[in-house]
């Protein structure tokens, strides 16, 4: 028996996100007295998973596996589950994690909870701490089923080292013609571009800007701070940017450990999208903008003003201290 971890990867490479589940399922395993059995499809450098804990590393290599398919891969961990005996599984909560956990759920008939952010309170009865009403509070909730799924919530556990000698197992799982029911023609992607999913810190910008053509500087912030771009829903909606980059409850969910607002005023709708964010900073030159009841610090100013002598700041302190 042991507890097993889904270790999401991208192109081959493991994601920063992962690193926190295998940590994450470390502790519990601890908990526990049990080992860490990670599954890896199609991805390289498992010695890296032993780095945080992982005591195996199941390897499935399938050429058909190399888009995500939430089918197909909820068959994957289940088969890896059952072969490993596992009573606890962990994933991770990346928009494919969310859509993949309730399909597990299914194939292993286990509890799922979701949002996790911290080890269980109690393994028996097994109890997890859950981020709940938009990350406004918390919960504890009891899995009762024989296995139990749990998604952590990024940035919630950290990254912890915790060196194991992972042992590499090839792994050969079942799959049928109905895994791949829903056929995935292709998928683009942004290149080259530090993503909202996997950034530390998040720059965001709102029709404060004033329109497209005023959003060099906050490229050049983002680019400064090693940061993905961001905004709100009323900028993309007006095609100032592209809807990739919308946060908040109707875009995508922002998790980092740095939220930087410029000229958003804070509807319920995007603080409910970014309020998982450890720090927030806000600047706006209306004191009474809703945000700032939520931010950590707060800038009253024109941004035009402040922001490129913060990216300059920036940029100077990075020279001295490179």
């Amino acid at each position: 028996m042991s507890v097993l971890v889904y270790t999401e990867s991208e192109n081959g490479k493991f994601k920063k996100t992962t690193y926190e589940t295998v940590s994450y399922a470390k502790g519990i395993a601890e908990k526990m007295g049990t080992s860490v059995t990670a599954v890896a499809i199609n991805a390289e450098d498992h010695a890296a998973l032993g780095k945080y804990g992982a005591d195996k590393v199941l390897t499935v290599s399938n050429d058909k596996l190399n888009k995500f398919n939430a089918e197909a891969y909820a068959d994957v961990i289940a088969q890896a589950a059952k072969k490993e005996e596992a009573k606890v599984v962990v994933i991770g909560q990346s928009a494919n994690d969310k859509y993949l956990a309730p399909l597990l759920a299914v194939e292993l008939e286990a509890g799922y909870a979701s949002n996790v952010v911290a080890l269980p309170e109690s393994t028996e009865p097994f109890q997890v701490k859950r981020s709940a009403f938009t990350n406004k509070g918390f919960n504890i909730t009891e899995i009762t089923t024989a296995v139990k799924v749990v998604g952590i919530a990024k940035n919630a556990y950290g990254l912890k080292e915790n060196q194991a000698d992972a042992a590499v197992e090839a792994f050969e799982p079942t799959l049928g013609e109905e895994d791949f029911a829903i056929n995935i023609e292709s998928v683009d992607k942004a290149t080259n571009k530090v993503t909202i999913a996997d950034a530390e810190i998040v720059v965001s910008g709102g029709r404060g800007l004033k329109g497209p053509e005023n959003w060099g500087m906050i490229e050049d912030l983002a680019e400064t701070l090693g940061a993905a771009l961001a905004c709100s829903k009323p900028v993309s909606d007006m095609g100032w940017r592209p809807h990739e980059e919308h946060v908040g409850q109707t875009g995508k969910p922002v998790a980092s450990n740095l939220y930087i607002a410029i000229g958003i005023s804070g509807a319920i709708q995007h603080l409910a999208g970014v309020n998982a964010s450890k720090h927030k900073l806000v600047i706006n030159n209306d004191a009474d903008a809703p945000f700032f009841k939520a931010a950590d610090y707060g800038v009253v100013g024109d941004a035009f003003e402040i922001v490129p002598k913060l990216t300059e700041k920036i940029k100077a302190f990075k020279a001295e201290n490179n």
